[in-house]
């Protein structure tokens, strides 16, 4: 269980995530919904450990959360063009691999063979030696959550993983992230501006408006008319 206590970031006087708590469940996506400056991004970078919370508490399993226990998928998948997909993913573990290797550019087999899993997992088959400048918006973004999963971490976060993509490409990528929280048992929270395409793989809900948590319901209990609220009050 990934539990969030009273947990609050400033700026200066502005509060944009304040006395926020909720808890989330392996095995379970959830979608992070907010009109813009809601304090959606604010949140997953604390829950990552990008930034770090002024007050307030992020444990799991009853412990604090440690960084490498959670990886984050940008909006603009933080890849490297001139990379191969497969070295992109590799970059993921990097945190785990000695200075030397990085430098070097230097993986072992093991470590190949699992980014070529990730890529599979994420129907990139084949595809380890495509340059990632050279992918298409959807197939860029799978890299993306292919190398937060190399990472190995047992809460995945996404940012508008979707935001640039058209309807279709952003459905399937959804579908797809999802399917993996699910197949390894992570923690999974996705933040949206496009809530609607999140009604297939959701399951539960939180909304956020001016950093204060307003929303925080299974798939089942959510319905349009609550998702409105969030955004238009």
């Amino acid at each position: 269980m990934l539990t969030v206590s009273g947990l609050e970031k400033r700026y200066d006087d502005v509060a944009a995530v304040a006395d926020v708590s909720f808890e989330l469940e392996p095995g379970s996506l959830a979608v992070l919904v907010g009109r813009s400056g809601a304090g959606k991004t604010t949140l997953l970078r604390c829950i990552d450990g990008l930034e770090r919370p002024d007050s307030g508490s992020i444990r799991l399993a009853g412990e604090p959360l440690e960084p490498t226990d959670a990886a984050l998928v940008f909006q603009s998948g933080a890849l490297l063009d001139n990379k191969s997909a497969l070295e992109n993913v590799l970059d993921g573990g990097l945190a785990r691999e000695p200075v030397w290797r990085e430098l070097l550019g230097w993986h072992t087999p093991a470590a190949k063979r699992a980014a070529i899993e990730r890529l599979h997992a994420v129907d990139l088959a084949g595809y380890a030696d495509r340059r990632v400048g050279d992918l298409s918006g959807g197939e860029r973004q799978r890299v993306g959550i292919a190398r937060a999963l190399q990472q190995e971490p047992r809460v995945l976060l996404a940012d508008e993983p979707v935001a640039s993509l058209d309807p279709a490409t952003a459905r399937a990528v959804l579908e797809r992230l999802a399917a993996v929280v699910r197949r390894e048992n992570l923690i999974g929270l996705v933040s949206l501006h496009q809530p609607r395409l999140a009604r297939e793989v959701a399951d539960r809900y939180l909304g956020l408006s001016d950093g204060r948590l307003t929303v925080n319901e299974t798939a089942t209990e959510m319905d349009p008319d609550r998702i409105a609220e969030v955004y238009h009050g």
